[in-house]
Parts: structure tokens; C-alpha cells; sequence
């Protein structure tokens, strides 16, 4: 579990919430952060309880929209080395 000073602040999660497909969201990696697990325990939690979240909770990135997020940062800060990613919305 995360402890307060390691927690995001409340600028970084407004910076972390995107718009894709006119929908706000988030990457896996930034949600993941938020509540102090890494990434594949939270794509586990979700896959095992499929059934609590909406349909539309999680999707893939079109390669496209992988190409637009990574010409955004200069610095990857979402985790560029891997090959997809997945957005939660909210």
C-alpha cells in the first residue's frame, strides 16, 4: 500500500487524466501508481473481477494513438518500453 508521501499529488493525477476517443483517461502505469501496485497486479485485479467494472473500463490503444501519446513527452513517464497500453476510464 502506498503511504501519503508517496502518493501522487493531486496536479499530477489532473495531468495524468487524458482524452482518447473523447473519453477522459488514464494509463494502466498512472492508475497503477496511484493506488501503489505495479501495473500487472492491477491488469490482474481487473481481469479477474471483469465483472465489477463496465465494459468499456479497459481498452487498447490503436498503434496510432500509442505513436500521439509518446510525440507528447519528451520523457517517457508512462513506462514507453512496453508495446501497448491500456487505458482506464473514469
Amino acid at each position: 500500500m502506498t503511504t501519503n508521501h508517496d502518493m501522487l499529488p493531486p496536479e499530477r493525477i489532473q495531468q495524468a487524466i487524458l482524452l482518447i476517443r473523447g473519453q477522459k483517461v488514464m494509463l494502466s502505469t498512472d492508475l497503477a501508481k496511484l493506488y501503489g501496485v505495479p501495473v500487472k497486479v492491477l491488469n490482474q485485479a481487473v481481469k479477474r473481477n471483469a465483472e465489477r467494472f463496465p465494459p468499456d473500463f479497459v481498452f487498447q490503444l490503436a498503434t496510432q494513438e500509442v505513436a500521439s501519446l509518446k510525440s507528447q513527452f519528451v520523457t517517457s513517464s508512462w513506462g514507453g518500453a512496453r508495446r501497448t497500453q491500456q487505458r482506464k476510464k473514469f
